[in-house]
């Protein structure tokens, strides 16, 4: 008979409806993203929740424990459009009051009044895009806040969701020194909620960073620097109390991420969205086998697909027992617990 992979919490999974539009392109980000000259929100918005009700249906999940909403960036979204998402996952399948529902937030683009309204939107937990505190380096990313921005956002948001707040920090850029970047880590320290995700910077093909280094106007990051900055770093937020239960990710006062968890143990979660990756069994179409999904990348495209078909999958491909095991190796050996024989 089917092996325990072939249905893993069938009733159980975890959307994450991306919203693909940014103010500008990060120097080192290849995410599907797009610098709009003008968003129909409402079309947008009327399309995520018309997926969001189809891959429920298909999905056959019964209850959610956890949405994400990922980017591009989220933030510049209306909390109107994340209201109308999380209503439409509730009417389907069960949300529950507990449940986390996370936004991704950029600093220019999260002043408080609007936070405040995402929270009552159904958000209640925020990953915010700090990246660095130092205003050089910013710009270096290509991002539109200051260090000063940054920290205003983070008070902000721990103010409105407290110990519901992660920050991201990055590590490993061309020209970036151990002590200033650890500097950067112990302020952080001083005034940082209960998660902090470390993300060692990839240079992507097709980036301004990746060009840049190629043309030698910029110094490649030294690999031997970046390994002492994550093992510094490690060291500094375990002293703090930090739990890392992930290669990236660290939490302290229990306050690890349903989401992310979800995907490192191989849950299902349901890509909603123009260019969304998504893993889940068919169940609501009487399907066994989980499949990964890629919807299609170009937003205009994506609604029009949308509109005629309920859903824009562009990809399906049937994961078999191999490729399942080959997954929960991978996921499994990210994170602190492992994986065991079973």
């Amino acid at each position: 008979g089917p092996g325990p992979l072939d249905r893993p919490s069938p009733r159980l999974s975890t959307p994450a409806p991306q919203w693909p539009y940014c103010e500008k392109r990060c120097s080192y980000c290849n995410f599907n993203k797009y610098i709009p000259r003008g968003v129909e929100e409402a079309a947008m918005r009327s399309c995520l929740v018309t997926e969001a009700q189809t891959l429920l249906r298909l999905s056959g999940v019964q209850r959610v424990e956890s949405v994400f909403f990922g980017g591009g960036t989220p933030s510049l979204a209306s909390p109107n459009t994340v209201a109308a998402v999380l209503e439409a996952v509730d009417q389907i399948s069960h949300l529950p009051a507990d449940s986390e529902v996370t936004l991704e937030a950029n600093p220019t683009s999260a002043s408080g009044s609007k936070l405040a309204a995402f929270g009552a939107a159904g958000v209640n937990r925020l990953s915010i895009g700090l990246q660095s505190l130092d205003d050089t380096e910013l710009r270096l990313l290509g991002r539109t806040h200051s260090a000063s921005d940054a920290l205003q956002t983070l008070a902000e948001a721990r103010r409105l969701f407290p110990g519901r707040v992660s920050v991201d920090l990055m590590l490993g850029l061309p020209a970036q020194q151990v002590g200033p970047w650890l500097g950067q880590l112990q302020t952080l320290l001083g005034c940082c909620d209960d998660h902090l995700s470390l993300y060692q910077l990839t240079l992507e093909r097709g980036t301004a960073l990746f060009t840049q280094v190629q043309r030698g106007t910029l110094p490649a990051p030294d690999p031997e620097l970046t390994a002492e900055m994550y093992q510094e770093g490690r060291a500094v937020l375990r002293e703090a109390g930090f739990r890392q239960y992930e290669v990236s990710n660290f939490a302290r006062n229990g306050a690890l991420s349903t989401h992310n968890w979800t995907y490192w143990q191989c849950g299902q979660y349901l890509g909603i969205g123009p260019g969304a990756h998504g893993r889940f069994v068919l169940q609501g179409a009487g399907g066994h086998t989980r499949e990964a999904r890629i919807q299609t990348l170009e937003p205009d495209n994506w609604m029009k697909e949308v509109m005629l078909f309920g859903h824009s999958t562009r990809r399906r491909v049937p994961l078999g027992q191999l490729e399942l095991l080959e997954e929960v190796l991978a996921m499994g050996l990210r994170t602190d617990v492992g994986i065991t024989h079973q």
